[in-house]
């Protein structure tokens, strides 16, 4: 005999597989999906504008896919347990990496991650492993999303740390706190911008690639929701609508190359 508890499970099980065309309410209005994206990093997240490089790519292509997308801003480590808790229906900024148990759309997005010290400092940094000789501060889940010889870094070094605010990872480099920041190049030349001028002045720092480009990817609850979006990022990228959304952010911020 089937219980009623039972029989309410497999009810839910089957509408979360279903595609996202069955799902649409009357008069074939768009699935809504609340996906999180991570605190305040321009050019890809302009939190307070609820846009970005970032977020536009993404609102994009799940409008070419039928759903729309509902923003939710918050730092890495707090949107990767709500999605696991199931109060979100994605979040971006992520890879298999994070060990998620969710499905990885394609990526949609690369970002240039670099580490930066002080030039005084005269530091020597050919490899990811040399980061262990020095206190490092990264962005909230580099550990996991940046592969496994920096997770490997950050697990033996007492003096790693990751910021939830990456401008506060900005102001501990140049006040001399720590040795290391480690993130894309193009939001630490945007927050440098935010930084009071006497804390800037006279402090050159060095670019160091220790890093491949790190494509990153969306995290969905279901699979027809990773489905989606995957067609919906292809006809994007083929109709030109994502060379358009890049060309917005070209200039924003100007960021002077490392």
């Amino acid at each position: 005999m089937i219980t009623r508890q039972a029989l309410l499970l497999g009810i839910c099980c089957w509408l979360g597989s279903l595609p996202a065309l069955a799902l649409t309410g009357s008069g074939g209005r768009a699935v809504v999906l609340q996906i999180g994206f991570g605190s305040n990093k321009p050019p890809y997240v302009f939190e307070s504008e609820r846009r970005g490089l970032e977020v536009d790519i993404i609102v994009a292509a799940a409008r070419r896919a039928g759903m729309e997308v509902q923003p939710f801003f918050a730092p890495m480590e707090r949107l990767q347990g709500m999605l696991q808790q199931g109060r979100l229906d994605g979040i971006a900024t992520t890879n298999p990496y994070s060990q998620l148990k969710a499905f990885f759309s394609q990526p949609y997005l690369e970002y240039h991650n670099v580490a930066v010290a002080l030039t005084q400092r005269k530091l020597v940094l050919n490899d990811i492993s040399d980061l262990s000789r020095y206190s490092v501060s990264a962005f909230q889940r580099a550990r996991q999303l940046l592969g496994p010889q920096f997770e490997a870094m950050a697990n033996a070094n007492p003096r790693y740390r990751e910021e939830g605010d990456q401008q506060v990872r900005n102001l501990l480099l140049y006040a001399g706190r720590v040795d290391v920041i480690v993130g894309d190049w193009h939001i630490i030349s945007y927050f440098n911008q935010k930084l009071p001028a006497e804390l800037l002045a006279h402090q050159a720092v060095t670019v160091y690639r220790l890093f491949s480009v790190t494509p990153y990817q969306m995290a969905f609850r279901y699979q027809w929701q990773r489905d989606n979006f995957d067609r919906g990022l292809e006809q994007l990228r083929k109709s030109g609508g994502y060379r358009e959304i890049e060309s917005r952010y070209e200039n924003t911020p100007p960021a002077a190359r490392p």
